[in-house]
């Protein structure tokens, strides 16, 4: 019984260079065998101590560079909250403006020592620009919410526009050096 040529062996043959052709490879061709012994490897490495330290390098420089694309933005970094060019609208868009909430941290801790001065009458007057504080914060998030939403509705679409008020929000309310991602725009920096 004659043997077919196979696939493999026909593009094999339609790879090979014309000088091998010409002079022949002059080799037995390996049998199946030797083409397996050949390509095995050691499931576990001999040196154990070396291949762990390796993998933990590894590990830890992909990690680095995954924390430096965060920070820098970049859309293969960015956790599915964060992705999609209508966030990235929305992040410009906050990171392009001051906003009250940004302030409630530093107001908070001013708060707090605030609250270990003796007197009730100085806790009371704290506790009343508090709250005045959060009232007008959560004004500015909302006011903010809805310009946005229209904003992306003029620029995508008034069907296309994602929920974005809350992640705005929260965005917003994050005093600005500890966003993550990083601002791309300076203040005042309209996003196109």
């Amino acid at each position: 019984m004659a043997k077919t040529p196979t696939k493999v062996t026909d593009a094999a043959a339609d790879h090979s260079d014309a000088s091998d052709l010409a002079a022949g490879k002059g080799r037995p061709t390996p049998t199946r065998r030797e083409k397996e012994a050949a390509r095995k490897r050691p499931l576990v490495s001999s040196d154990r101590s070396e291949a762990r330290r390796r993998s933990r390098q590894q590990a830890t420089t992909e990690r680095e560079r995954a924390r430096i694309g965060m920070a820098n933005g970049e859309e293969k970094y960015l956790p599915v909250r964060d992705r999609g060019v209508q966030k990235r609208f929305v992040r410009d868009y906050i990171d392009a403006r001051f906003s009250v909430a940004e302030m409630m941290i530093p107001i908070l801790v001013v708060y707090v020592l605030g609250s270990l001065v003796p007197g009730t009458t100085a806790q009371t007057i704290l506790l009343f620009v508090i709250w005045a504080f959060v009232l007008v914060a959560v004004i500015d998030v909302i006011i903010v919410g809805k310009r946005i939403e229209r904003r992306l509705a003029e620029k995508y679409g008034k069907d296309k526009v994602e929920k974005v008020r809350m992640y705005a929000a929260m965005r917003a309310l994050q005093f600005r050096p500890l966003r993550l991602p990083k601002p791309q725009v300076k203040r005042g920096q309209k996003p196109a």
